[in-house]
């Protein structure tokens, strides 16, 4: 009885150690694989780069919209056919070069 009583605690003790080698495991796998201040750095870099070029072509596209000249009969009419608002008609127009049918074709599609 005294022996069996020996192996169960020998099977039970066996089972935790287990649970601490896959933990030693998991950590000397995060160890291989910590990022260094470099990368990030770089990452960063490359994130606020990006976000720069967008911000610029962001204000290009809107300082070429804001040259183009759209007639007020044209604008009227957009609004009152698809109940959109007086700023969203102009846009709209702005992107097409202030052309009516473009504008209209791109409202129905």
């Amino acid at each position: 009885m005294d022996q069996e009583n020996k192996e169960a605690q020998a099977q039970a003790h066996s089972k935790h150690n287990t649970g601490a080698a896959d933990l030693e495991k998991v950590t000397d796998f995060v160890e291989e694989k910590e990022i260094s201040g470099k990368n990030l750095d770089n990452a960063i870099t490359a994130i606020l780069d990006k976000r720069k070029l967008e911000a610029e072509q962001k204000a290009e596209l809107e300082r070429r919209l804001a040259s183009v000249k759209v007639k007020k009969e044209d604008v009227e009419l957009i609004c009152q056919e698809f109940e959109i608002t007086k700023v969203k008609a102009e846009r709209i127009l702005k992107e097409n070069n202030g052309d009516l049918r473009a504008a209209l074709t791109i409202l129905f599609n």
